[in-house]
């Protein structure tokens, strides 16, 4: 098992609104892309982020080795409890990812 942010070029995660955050995986090549698709499932990220499998919205985009995925925030963006203003720390989460 391989960690994602080792395979892919860079991972980038920002704010999608006050309410969603969005990660792009950028791959780099076909191969990391195909290795990334596999190997990353959206069972595996909602274990992560401790929620519903069926809130990920991804979307697989092969003509640019791009992974993007959106995922509700676990606070509204600004809300005392929220950790992130910009939502940029949560790439490093996916970084550290194992894919399967």
């Amino acid at each position: 098992m391989a960690e994602l942010g080792k395979i892919v070029q860079k991972i980038r995660s920002k704010n999608a609104g006050p309410f969603w955050l969005t990660i792009d995986i950028f791959c780099g090549s076909k191969a990391a892309y195909q290795q990334a698709v596999t190997g990353l499932s959206n069972p595996a990220i909602a274990a992560v982020f401790d929620i519903e499998s069926t809130l990920i919205k991804r979307f697989d985009i092969p003509d640019l080795n791009v992974v993007k995925i959106s995922l509700p925030r676990p606070e509204t963006q600004g809300a005392i409890h929220d950790r992130d203003m910009h939502g940029a720390s949560w790439a490093a989460l996916f970084q550290e990812m194992e894919l399967a």
